[in-house]
């Protein structure tokens, strides 16, 4: 908490925070880039090749794992296509930005991946099931389809390990679906190669847990994206620091009415209302609630900050919400 109250205290006296030069900045975002693109390239290799594995062995669970991988394009593609039409605003259709452009393509996206994990539960189900489960594959499939798994797996793994390394949130989020798909193909190929060497259930067993771990992982998702379409309020430490940073802003603010911060897309909306004194002409007051608003609008997660100047605090807040 400390430490964010100095973070503010730095801004109150800078007017910014500690920035990177503009070479680090633009070397940070080329190797970002660079890791982005790798990653969908990579995704795209090895989803041809895990869908040759699945045709190859039948195995359900290498199916479900497939599925995974086909996840994880979609998502990337997603994730560009958001950040590409929020980089082309439209000030006259879309006033305040495309911001949630990104949560709602990830929604979106979830609920076709939660049908197909279901399809896949369904399938599994039904296999067990039936009687006619014979699961076998011939020496060379299983070389094959032991050798695309395996490949695919150590690629994924050098990228969890490269992508780590950045602090990016896409890049960080790229490393996270690398991981679950180290995971999924491990799962994935272990249940085949029981099913093939000790018993046919092992196959839609694993599929099935494949599906439920894809479906849970995915609506964890959904929930995060849902609170940021929903306008949720910013966390109470981070209220008590723009709160900080309000008081500290100049001495002629002599009381602070709300500070609200709310989700829009992936950042925040912040509204203050701070009260000076009755008599401030309104080339003072005008330029006090200016400068706040810009210095808010410093903090990187902020998107916009409405500033609203008031001369007593014994009112109602303004927008009362109507009740029907």
């Amino acid at each position: 908490m400390l430490e964010g109250f100095n973070e503010m205290d730095e801004l109150t006296r800078s007017g910014s925070l500690p920035k990177m030069s503009k070479e680090e900045k633009d070397k940070l975002a080329r190797s970002e880039t660079f890791a982005i693109r790798i990653s969908n390239i990579a995704n795209m290799f090895l989803f041809a090749a895990k869908v040759y594995a699945s045709v190859r062995s039948g195995s359900l669970a290498i199916i479900a794992s497939t599925l995974d991988s086909l996840l994880d394009l979609l998502s990337g593609f997603i994730l560009w296509f958001t950040a590409f039409s929020m980089k082309t605003p439209n000030p006259y259709q879309y006033p305040i930005g495309k911001r949630r452009m990104q949560p709602l393509g990830i929604l979106v996206f979830a609920s076709v991946m939660a049908t197909l994990g279901l399809q896949i539960i369904l399938e599994s189900i039904r296999t067990l099931l039936s009687d006619e489960n014979d699961f076998s594959l011939t020496k060379e499939q299983e070389e094959w389809v032991v050798g695309i798994m395996l490949s695919v797996t150590l690629v994924k793994l050098g990228l969890v390990l490269y992508c780590r390394s950045f602090t990016d949130e896409i890049v960080k989020a790229y490393a996270q679906d690398h991981f679950f798909d180290v995971i999924t193909n491990v799962i994935g190929l272990i249940a085949a190669l029981l099913a093939n060497y000790i018993t046919d259930w092992m196959d839609p067993v694993g599929a099935i847990i494949l599906a439920l771990y894809t479906i849970r992982t995915w609506s964890m998702t959904v929930l995060e994206n849902v609170n940021s379409l929903v306008g949720k309020s910013a966390a109470p430490e981070y209220l008590q620091k723009l709160t900080y940073l309000c008081w500290n802003h100049d001495e002629a603010i002599k009381h602070i009415d709300t500070v609200r911060a709310y989700t829009f897309g992936s950042h925040y909306f912040v509204e203050v209302d701070i009260v000076l004194p009755a008599g401030m002409p309104l080339q003072e007051a005008h330029d006090i609630g200016e400068s706040l608003q810009e210095k808010l609008e410093h903090l990187p997660d902020i998107e916009r900050a409405f500033v609203h100047l008031d001369y007593e605090y014994s009112h109602k807040p303004e927008h009362a919400q109507s009740h029907h």
